[in-house]
């Protein structure tokens, strides 16, 4: 059978919203290869789609990461067309659809990605955004980007989900890769996704090197997803902080180094840590008083 797309989702634990993301799928109008890539969940999940023939499920003995299970799940894909997907999102029937004539509308478009959701139906603020450079990321880390009225260039907020919703598709820097739709001619320039990510800052890594390549890279407001954000990994808070603090790190020297003097990207890397401490001590304070809370109850 000659399938349209490749949805790749990374799934780990996901529990019941893997099944769901799946049924989303399935009732899409269009010819969909679902790949999923499990990253040795030890969770019921995978037993949730037994019943599902049509799935091509790949079980990863160890958790390699997400970018490293996206590479897994384009070595098992067939089609010219890649959706990446986090388990956690799910589609109006015809969103596809309208991802896929974004990404469609231009031979340089290479990479679209559609307007994710929270529950309440309001723009979560990683869909469309700009390239979170380590001046842009001090901005928004102590809040400065209040002065952007004043001062646009200087105090430039890289999320934009708070400025007004454009009517088409427009280009942006960077896309989630919580769902992420591109044209495999257009990888097998880039080059795959880099594994020296393990979970977080992969996605922006790829969209820099799309656009380094030359290839554009549509926010599509019409495609709408809901995105259960982070419901997958409430359990392990100090663990996906560590990656996403290990990645920024990674993905700053990596493009932003001939842009700052030594000492100034060793200041960027010490904030990044120092950050990550924080963030630590209060997720594991705000855990162990939940705790307390429940033992008392």
């Amino acid at each position: 059978m000659s399938h349209t797309l490749s949805a790749i989702i990374v799934n780990y634990n996901a529990g019941s919203l893997l099944r769901k993301c799946v049924d989303s799928l399935l009732a899409c109008p269009l010819d969909i290869e679902i790949i999923v890539v499990d990253n040795a969940s030890t969770d019921a999940s995978l037993e949730i789609l037994q019943d599902l023939s049509q799935v091509c499920v790949i079980r990863n003995s160890t958790n390699v990461g997400f970018a490293a299970a996206c590479n897994i799940g384009i070595g098992a894909s067939s089609t010219p067309f890649l959706l990446f997907l986090n388990p956690d999102c799910f589609f109006e029937p015809d969103a596809i659809v309208t991802l896929m004539a974004g990404l469609q509308s231009g031979e340089l478009v290479g990479m679209a990605g559609g307007l994710l959701v929270n529950e309440d139906g309001t723009e979560q603020g990683g869909g469309r955004r700009a390239v979170p450079t380590p001046w842009r990321s001090f901005v928004r880390a102590f809040g400065l980007q209040r002065f952007s009225n004043r001062w646009p260039k200087l105090f430039y907020d890289f999320y934009l989900h708070k400025q007004p919703l454009p009517d088409n598709p427009i280009k942006v820097e960077a896309i989630s890769g919580a769902c992420m739709l591109v044209k495999r001619d257009a990888m097998e320039v880039v080059g795959l996704w880099d594994e020296g990510y393990f979970l977080h800052c992969e996605d922006l890594d790829w969209c820099m090197r799309f656009r380094q390549k030359g290839w554009q890279i549509l926010f599509v407001p019409n495609a709408r997803i809901s995105h259960a954000l982070g419901a997958c990994s409430q359990s392990r808070r100090v663990f996906v902080e560590w990656h996403k603090h290990k990645g920024m790190v990674r993905f700053y020297g990596k493009f932003f180094r001939h842009q700052y003097p030594g000492a100034l990207m060793w200041l960027v890397t010490v904030g990044v840590w120092l950050r990550f401490s924080l963030a630590a001590v209060y997720l594991t304070v705000r855990r162990w008083l939940a705790s307390l809370g429940r033992i008392r109850g």
